[in-house]
């Protein structure tokens, strides 16, 4: 495994830093407070290529490997503040666009992904609902059978890009009794006669990501919009998931990166008792194992992305990834608010929304405690 990066995706590294820099970051922190979404640079996101990373060419896409677009998806983390944005973006590419590729057909994939890739349209993946947020196998939103098309009633919350999208993609059964083999995507159109929208709820971190519930209420759909084939939404949830959990916090190690930054050249200015902090132990240890979180996050992250641009399966990695990412991120940004004392605990520094904004990795696309299980699992425990 060589996980160096070629001249061709060095230039493309410091392309998207200068891109996230000067398109992304302005006015993030007025966006953050208020907690308004940032339409403009989804848009610029769009348009400089980022939602087509991974997807084929003849859907308007650059067709890049999966090495390639971590690579793109930690320079905007390093470049760019906005958590939100950065991870509503994945959300949309890693669990809406990635499945539509594997399971769509051809006319559902021509009307959908070059909307979603040029930032025409936003999507979002409705999974997740009050009495089946882990447990995605049992959800309460069922899709009726009525001549050739389905009635699909039901509510999701926690649904990322939900207040904003104008396509989704619903997670339903045909019949509770079947399990796992009568889970059923649909597409559905946010101008679906009996879908609404809640939101966006108002979330301690990660507040440019907009977040909402989706209801509804008798929406027809046909045999077009669905993902697959009846019975299949297991299969497609597993595939958007192994995308998702791999390298939905692909831009949390740049993040990680910057913070890291931040704190050593705090350490090195901020003098007491004579000295800078950073020649304490108590200090200088944070932010040892600070690197060493990030040097092992790296390792898991792009192998991960190795075997995927190598078409390998992925098993265990995609939980792996997720939960030490996760874990790695919430702790060093414990440690970066400890470091800086105060000063950290403070808006203006920027570094508590670090805190914030870490958190819910813990939470999204799969607890920290159901990635153990999973683990466990493949452990034979």
């Amino acid at each position: 495994m060589d996980f160096s990066w070629t001249k061709e995706q060095q230039n493309f590294i410091k392309q998207v830093e200068d891109f996230a820099r000067k398109e992304l970051s302005p006015g993030y922190e007025e966006r953050e407070s208020q907690g308004l979404f940032p339409a403009e640079q989804w848009k610029k996101a769009a348009e400089f290529g980022v939602l087509g990373w991974h997807m084929p060419k003849e859907y308007g896409g650059s067709g890049y490997d999966a090495l390639t677009l971590v690579a793109g998806l930690e320079a905007l983390g390093y470049a760019c503040p906005d958590t939100g944005l950065l991870f509503g973006m994945a959300a949309q590419m890693l669990s809406v666009q990635a499945p539509l590729i594997s399971f769509g057909s051809e006319e559902l994939k021509k009307k959908c992904l070059p909307d979603l890739i040029s930032g025409a349209r936003i999507g979002c993946h409705a999974v997740s609902e009050y009495n089946a947020g882990s447990d995605v196998h049992h959800p309460g939103t069922r899709a009726v059978r009525e001549g050739s098309d389905y009635l699909i009633s039901g509510q999701k919350t926690w649904n990322t890009n939900a207040p904003v999208a104008d396509l989704f993609l619903v997670l339903t059964t045909v019949d509770p009794e079947l399990g796992a083999q009568g889970l059923t995507t649909f597409m559905l159109d946010r101008l679906t006669p009996g879908l609404s929208v809640r939101g966006p709820f108002k979330k301690m971190g990660v507040c440019t990501a907009m977040m909402g519930e989706v209801t509804l209420d008798q929406c027809r759909a046909g045999e077009k919009d669905i993902l697959g084939k009846i019975g299949s939404g297991s299969s497609i949830f597993t595939v958007g998931m192994e995308w998702e959990r791999a390298f939905i916090l692909a831009s949390a190690v740049g993040a990680m990166r910057r913070q890291l930054e931040q704190c050593l050249a705090h350490a090195k200015t901020r003098v007491q008792f004579g000295k800078p902090i950073g020649k304490n132990q108590s200090v200088s240890n944070k932010l040892v194992e600070m690197h060493m979180r990030i040097e092992t996050s790296k390792l898991l992250l792009y192998r991960a992305a190795w075997m995927k641009s190598a078409g390998k399966r992925l098993t265990t990695q995609p939980s792996e990834v997720k939960l030490h990412l996760a874990e790695s991120w919430v702790q060093n940004s414990l440690d970066a608010v400890q470091i800086f004392g105060t000063r950290g605990y403070l808006t203006e520094y920027g570094i508590e929304v670090q805190a914030r904004d870490s958190l819910a990795s813990r939470i999204y696309s799969g607890t920290s405690e159901i990635q153990r299980v999973i683990l466990a699992a493949h452990l034979g425990l």
